[in-house]
This record gives C-alpha cells, structure tokens and sequence, in this order.
C-alpha cells in the first residue's frame, strides 16, 4: 500500500479562484515507528539490567572527559519515550502537509543509536573515541565514491562503475608507490586510474550511447577480473610491487588534544585530510560557481544549455573523468592510508554502497557525505559489539549498511528525485 495519499486540492486562502496542489508524505513518520517499536522490543522483551559505561577520553586528549555511566533499562525507557515523542510529531507534520526537520531526524537516529549502544553494551564498557574513529575510517572510501558519484550523476551519467574506480585506485597507487618509493607518487596514480576507468565509461556511453548501467556493471567485472589476475599472477610473485608502504598519522598540533574531537578528525592520514578538502570543494564548486551552474545545468536540461553554447558532450565526459578521479583516491585509502598493501577484491563492494549514498543523499555532496558516515558507522558497529560480548550476532549488524542501501535504493527515506537528465544520452540535432 502506498504511503502516499492522493493529491489533495486546497483552495488558496489568498487569492480567490487558484487552488494549490499539496502531497502528503507518510514514509518519515512509518519509518521512525519502526525504530521506535524496535526501541521498545529491546526495553520490554529483551530487557537488560546493569549499567553501561560511556568512556569519552583517550589517552592524547589535553582534558580528560569523565566516562559517561548509564543505566541499561533507565535509559532505554526514557530515549524510548523520546523517540516516540519524535515519532508522534513527525506524524502531526506530515498531517499538516508538512515535511519532518532533517536536524529532527538526524536526532532520532543519535538517540536511537544511544539506546541501542547502552543496551548492548550493558555492564561493559564502549570507548567512544575507537568507535568514532573505526567508523571514519570505513566511511572514507565511500565519501570519495560518493562524491564521484554526485558530480557524475549532476552531469548526466549515471556512474555505477564507483567500484571499479576503487579498486583500479587503490591496485595502482599499490604498485606505484612500491616501484618508486613515493607515496606522493602513488597518490597521484590512483587519480589517474580512476580517471581512466571513467574515461571508458564516458566514452561508451556518451558517444556510443550505450546503455550507462551497463557499461557501469561490466567496468566493475572487467576492472576486478583484471587486478585479481595481475595479483595472483604478478604481485604474489614480485612482493617489491606490493611492499605495504602508507601514509602515516599526521597530528594537527592543538586541535588533535580537544577531547573526542581531536581524535577523530585531526589525529589523520593525509588521505583523510583531503577528503575534507573534496567535501568542500566539490560543494562550494557545485553550488558557488559557473563550473557548478553548467554541470547542473547539462544534467537537468541538456537542450537548453545547448542553446546557451554549452559543450554538453564534452561537459559531461570531462566531468566524469574528474569524478573518476576523485573516486580513485578513494581507492587509495584502502592501500597507502589503511592496510599499506593491495589485496584481492577488497574493495568489498564499496562502490555499490557509495552509489546509494549518493541515492540517500539526493545527489547531495553534503547529504552524500552523512549517508556515508552512517553506512561507516554501522559497519563498525559489528566490530564494537562483538568486543563488548553483546547478544546481537555479529553477522546481523554486517547486514545493517546493505539494509540501509536497499531502503535508500526503494526511496523509503523520503522522496528522491535524481537530475531529470541523468542516464540518458544527448544526441545534438
């Protein structure tokens, strides 16, 4: 049954004889019952005593906060109460036609989230500061694909080879910076990877219009096909091609001792430093410049910025090689930022996970980068609760980030509307 109800014509109160046209959407306040039940399920059928201890500092940290120690059932019944809270007006909103806050939503999901945590992790101890930090880490490469992803979706081609970037990134910059000793160098490989592996993707299907999807999926086959060959054949043979070499911590003096703060973003590789310069680049480039404007522009309206003596073919091909480009650093976190040597497929999907960050984000850099964050966050969920013993098997919380794609793919997280041009071919008359 749709949660959406019919179109309903109100007359407008200002002006006699015009009549506006408003939808009411009931998928935010559905979706925050679910978690609210689920909430309640834990707090009464799976209920849990004891008290669940909070650690906030680590040892670098200047100020040393207090661990945080909460008990398991009081807490859970009162974020339970909130959350309900939270649910009941988002269901007032969407009665009165209105639309749930994003900042209201994002709170729903910290207390659920608090709860869910206290409840797991009843009479131990999380340290907060790890769990921040290992979910960063994991979010990293998906922020780059995703960000790859916006700009080459805004542009008008759908890029589902995000995986294949990846994992031609991180295969180069791997032997790259093995042969000549330069992390520098090998960084700069992984760019140009990803640019090429986009190239063939713009090629074919801004020029031979061939079908963008598909050309996407074979890239992927054809790019993981080729660099698990060459590892079996070549890099497990030659370990000079693949000798584990990465980026150390780079500490930001000052900031990296501000309690839990600092840990988590200024206690980083220099990979992780350039993805906060992308998310802001490619924000402030889309939004705040003429480059921006006729990218958006071929993407949502190709004959007319056609008219305008916009180059829209070639707009969009280099467009999707720069997207490549920055998916392709991504790729190299996973070598010269995270495990220092390649390793077969282990991009382990991430592409397809950044494709619907880009969903969930409604092509969005900065929305993108959240909806990252929490496919990283949950990732690493799995790791923190199996530490902490908790009953929730391991295996279930590996399925959370992939059940959050599938719901973000359905479009159960609100309306999503891609650029009106994406995904199909522009041909010149």
């Amino acid at each position: 049954m749709s949660t959406l109800t019919p179109n309903i014509v109100v007359p407008a109160s200002e002006t006699p004889g015009l009549a506006v046209t408003r939808t009411r959407s009931w998928k935010a306040p559905i979706a925050l019952a679910v978690f609210t039940i689920l909430s309640l399920l834990l707090v009464t059928a799976a209920h849990r005593d004891g008290h669940s201890t909070f650690r906030l500092a680590s040892s670098s940290d200047f100020v040393k906060l207090p661990n945080a120690v909460l008990p398991t059932a009081g807490t859970g019944i009162v974020l339970t109460i909130v959350l309900a809270l939270i649910t009941v007006f988002a269901a007032q909103q969407s009665a009165r036609y209105r639309k749930t806050p994003l900042w209201l939503l994002a709170l729903f999901g910290v207390l659920f989230f608090v709860g869910f945590l206290t409840w797991a992790g009843a009479d131990n101890s999380i340290l907060v500061p790890g769990l921040l930090v290992g979910s960063l880490g994991l979010s990293c490469p998906l922020i780059f694909g995703a960000l790859g992803g916006v700009i080459s979706e805004r542009v008008g081609v759908v890029n589902v080879a995000i995986e294949g970037q990846l994992l031609g990134g991180a295969f180069v910059s791997a032997i790259v910076a093995s042969v000549t000793g330069s992390l520098w160098a090998g960084l700069l490989s992984a760019l140009v990877a990803g640019a090429l592996v986009s190239m063939v993707l713009a090629v074919f299907s801004i020029r031979y219009l061939v079908d963008q999807v598909i050309v996407g999926v074979v890239l992927n086959v054809l790019v993981t096909g080729l660099t698990s060959f060459f590892y079996s054949e070549v890099l497990t043979n030659s370990p000079g091609l693949n000798k584990g070499l990465r980026f150390s911590t780079l500490d930001i003096p000052g900031l990296s001792s501000i309690p839990l703060i600092g840990p988590l973003l200024f206690q980083q590789n220099i990979v992780v430093y350039l993805m906060y310069v992308a998310v802001a680049a490619v924000f402030f480039g889309l939004f705040k410049t003429r480059w921006g404007l006729r990218l958006r522009a071929v993407g949502e309206h190709p004959q007319a910025a056609d008219t305008v003596g916009i180059r829209v073919n070639a707009t969009r091909f280099w467009n999707v090689s720069l997207a490549g480009a920055i998916a392709g650093l991504g790729g190299a976190f996973f070598t010269l930022g995270d495990l220092g040597q390649f390793q077969k497929e282990m991009t382990a999907g991430a592409g397809y996970i950044a494709l619907a960050a880009v969903i969930f984000g409604r092509w969005d850099p900065i929305r993108a980068t959240l909806a990252a964050l929490l496919f990283g966050f949950a990732s690493n969920l799995q790791n923190v609760l199996s530490v902490v013993g908790s009953p929730v098997p391991s295996e279930f919380m590996l399925m959370l980030p992939y059940v959050v794609t599938i719901l973000a793919v359905a479009g159960l997280v609100g309306q999503s509307r891609g650029p009106a041009a994406s995904g199909k071919p522009y041909i010149k008359s």
